[in-house]
């Protein structure tokens, strides 16, 4: 077959039109070739002013300068990283030898964009031979305005990252001789709960987040309406409900180290000074406050004068938790200790529903749906309540068949159901029961209670006493009743 004498061009022409095609229907290429250009000219535009950051100082190689570890540290955590034209991957070892991270670092050569208060900021790492260092490139109209505020803001959201990133501790309040109450052990803190992964409403999860990330940056803030800066936190809920696990997951967002407050060793009168030996970026954990002060382990007054006291005005960057095994928060505990300033926010950590459910059986069980969904919602839906704990350990059991799970699931559930059928039943049948008088089980019958209550009627008209019909029965003080 002859070939065209002209087919070099017709080729070129092809090649051509393939790349015209590819650049046409290719919308993300065309601008990124127009940002460039750009950039390019408004760089040749614009004067700009060089501020070299070495790693290490002139008198020698020992003494490493502050600022360029931050300043990496800063870069590594810029979103535009991620965006650059090149950038260098590394192996970043974990606490544990099973776990690792990447992570992405200016490599030698490469050079990223920021920008701050209106202000464009590149980052460039020259590599070559030498020290390393880095080179913060500002233009000279904006170094007056923006230089020093930025390289304020640059070692901030460093310190934020470090303390992310560092091993947290937890510590746990012991009793030792004249320092009773008074010494802190601490122990790896290595819980694994997050935020994510809680099985928690997906908007309450967002603005909890945003609380703590607020807080975070709040240090002027709070500075600038004269407050400490610090956040208090009541969880609520029965028990199983996960508020120790959310505690965990808030230090570990934050980056906190956790003491965590047993108030059965510490006299009231020492409590300020053993929460006073504590150190910023901490979470401070006191679990069933409302136990503690019906048993008197601890009184009001030694809650509030912690709250309003001396540790109110040396306790900066804290965080305060406090649980309460009670879903009536305001029946449980004194509303003076439930004001805004001392409980700053108060998050009600109910028995699992359907939602819940399904949450921890897509984190249990790897699963999102299964044949048997509408049959535990129905079984939800009829009353019948477990706490996420008791789902969980279900899950946890039966992880080798998701169908045997939440068949499991389906089971406890109708016991619960029938169980608590039962005692609202007996309830409904305790017709003038006297304060602290007998209790009964679930397993109780309706008949075996009303022969009971039949032979205490009798018995009194017999010996001339009245009955106890038509007199009110004393309600039950809250928070007098202990966790079984």
């Amino acid at each position: 077959m002859p070939i065209h004498p002209n087919w070099p061009a017709i080729l070129g022409a092809s090649i051509t039109g393939l790349i015209l095609l590819r650049l046409i229907l290719s919308y993300k290429s065309i601008l990124y070739l127009f940002s460039r250009w750009w950039r390019w000219l408004d760089e040749k535009a614009q004067v700009y002013q060089y501020f070299e950051i070495p790693r290490f100082s002139q008198t020698g190689e020992e003494a490493e300068n502050p600022l360029y570890r931050k300043a990496v540290s800063y870069v590594a955590s810029l979103p535009s990283l991620e965006d650059s034209d090149s950038a260098s991957l590394f192996f970043s070892p974990a606490r544990k030898p099973s776990d690792f991270s990447l992570s992405l670092r200016l490599g030698p050569g490469q050079t990223v964009q920021d920008s701050f208060q209106g202000a464009r900021l590149s980052w460039n790492n020259p590599g070559g031979g030498g020290p390393p260092r880095l080179v913060l490139r500002v233009r000279r109209q904006d170094r007056t305005r923006v230089l020093r505020p930025y390289l304020q803001y640059v070692e901030s959201i460093a310190d934020e990252t470090e303390a992310r990133r560092r091993d947290l501790k937890l510590f746990t309040n012991s009793t030792s001789g004249a320092d009773r109450g008074h010494v802190w052990t601490a122990v790896a803190f290595t819980h694994p709960a997050s935020i994510d992964t809680l099985a928690m409403d997906q908007e309450l999860k967002t603005r909890i987040r945003t609380d703590l990330e607020s807080f975070l940056k709040g240090h002027d803030y709070y500075h600038s309406l004269g407050r400490v800066w610090r956040r208090s936190y009541l969880l609520y809920g029965a028990p199983g409900t996960g508020k120790s696990s959310f505690a965990a997951a808030m230090a570990r967002f934050l980056g906190y180290d956790v003491y965590d407050v047993d108030l059965t060793r510490v006299a009231g009168s020492e409590l300020q000074t053993l929460l006073a030996r504590t150190t910023p970026k901490s979470l401070i954990l006191m679990e069933d406050l409302d136990r503690h002060l019906a048993d008197g382990t601890v009184h009001l007054s030694e809650i509030l004068n912690f709250m309003d006291g001396i540790f109110s005005c040396c306790g900066e960057e804290r965080v305060m938790v406090f649980t309460m095994s009670s879903d009536d928060k305001e029946g449980g505990i004194d509303p003076a200790v439930l004001r805004p300033g001392r409980l700053d926010v108060h998050i009600h950590f109910p028995m699992c529903d359907f939602a819940a459910f399904k949450s921890l059986a897509g984190n249990y069980l790897g699963i999102k749906d299964h044949k048997l969904y509408p049959q535990v919602e129905e079984e939800f839906q009829s009353g019948a309540r477990l706490s996420p704990a008791e789902v969980g350990e279900i899950m946890i059991t039966n992880r080798g068949s998701p169908s045997r799970a939440i068949k499991t699931v389906i089971g406890a559930l109708q016991h619960t159901s029938r169980s608590v059928s039962v005692t609202r039943r007996l309830d409904d049948s305790r017709v003038g029961e006297e304060p602290n008088g007998l209790q009964f089980g679930r397993d109780s019958t309706i008949k075996e209670f009303k022969k009971l209550y039949g032979f205490i009627k009798v018995k009194s008209r017999r010996e001339g006493h009245p009955t106890t019909e038509g007199i009110p029965a004393t309600p039950l003080s809250n928070g007098n009743e202990k966790e079984g």
